[in-house]
Order: C-alpha cells, then structure tokens, then sequence
C-alpha cells in the first residue's frame, strides 16, 4: 500500500504513512514534504553549468563554440560557430565539463566557458 514512501530521514523507519501533503512517521512523529526528504538525506546536490555568457546548461542542449580551439593531432582546429548539438554535462578533468560529438573531429570534451547556449 505505502511501498513508495521514503522511509524516515530522521530515525529510518519503514512505516511512514501520508496526512496531506506530508510523509508522517509513526515512530519519532517527524513530518516532511516527500519532495524535501530527498533533499534532507544528504544526496549529492546537482550541478549548475553555465555558458560563457551566463545561461544555464543542460543535458540536449545545442551550443555554439565562441572562440577558436586548437586541438590536438588536427591541422585545423575548431572554428569559432561551430554548432554542437545534443551536449551531455559531465564532471570533466581540468574543467572539461561538456560531453560531446563535433562533425568532423568526433567525441570530444569542452569547457562551458567557450560555448555559448545557441
């Protein structure tokens, strides 16, 4: 019936039950949204990327690379334009923290801070 329902972040019982728009325990009588249990049992909080011009990033996004990149093992390079569709954010090394495919040079990772949200 209430398989669902978090357990109780203060004492961890199973036998929380919902009163309204609360999670009740019947142990310790501790009341919580369930939506701030989550939150309350120390689960790592999410990263906020931001571009270089200050827009929030997300997972799918299309971006714009704003300046040149040179890049290792290639004559050319990345042009300042270049389009990078369906981004993934990643914890990178050194900054890194894009995830991404670019025609022509394949899986690479970038630095939020040389995109812009596009």
């Amino acid at each position: 019936m209430n398989e669902n329902l978090p357990p109780c972040p203060q004492c961890s019982c199973e036998y929380t039950y919902e009163m309204n728009a609360l999670v009740v325990c019947p142990e310790c009588g501790h009341e919580w949204v369930p939506a701030e249990g989550g939150a309350d049992s120390g689960a790592p909080a999410e990263q906020v990327v931001k571009d270089s011009v200050g827009n929030v990033l997300k997972d799918g996004d299309t971006v714009v690379v704003v300046k040149a990149l040179k890049v290792k093992g290639s004559p050319s390079g990345i042009k300042a334009g270049t389009k990078v569709r369906n981004i993934r954010l990643v914890d990178g090394v050194d900054g890194h923290d894009i995830d991404c495919r670019i025609d022509g040079f394949g899986a690479m990772q970038l630095k939020s801070s040389v995109v812009k949200k596009g």
